[in-house]
């Protein structure tokens, strides 16, 4: 279900990045550029930070997809889709992020 949801709202973002600006959130993303969206994804991130900190689960699960939302519109941008990610963390899984972080070095 988890997987099937993000493949959904993927091809939903890959489908409106070319539509016209004036009426498609993601397309107007994509005009603005890559600096545009990194920003973007800043700000979510502060504002899963702020609500995590406050304890507010609610509003953390809001903020949660608005960030998960703009990650994937930067993935996009980036030329990369779900199953990219996906596989990274396939090959992490069973190892200790202690050990996979002194293989990355």
């Amino acid at each position: 279900m988890t997987q099937h949801i993000i493949d959904e709202v993927f091809d939903t973002i890959e489908a409106r990045k070319n539509a016209h600006k004036d009426t498609s959130y993601v397309a107007s993303l994509f005009a603005k550029g890559t600096n545009k969206i990194a920003e973007k994804v800043s700000e979510e991130t502060t504002e899963v930070i702020i609500e995590a900190v406050q304890g507010n689960k609610e509003n953390l699960a809001q903020e949660s997809a608005d960030l998960l939302f703009h990650l994937m519109v930067l993935w996009s941008d980036a030329g990369l889709k779900p199953e990219d990610i996906f596989d990274v963390l396939k090959q992490r899984q069973g190892i200790s992020g202690i050990e996979e972080k002194k293989l990355r070095q």
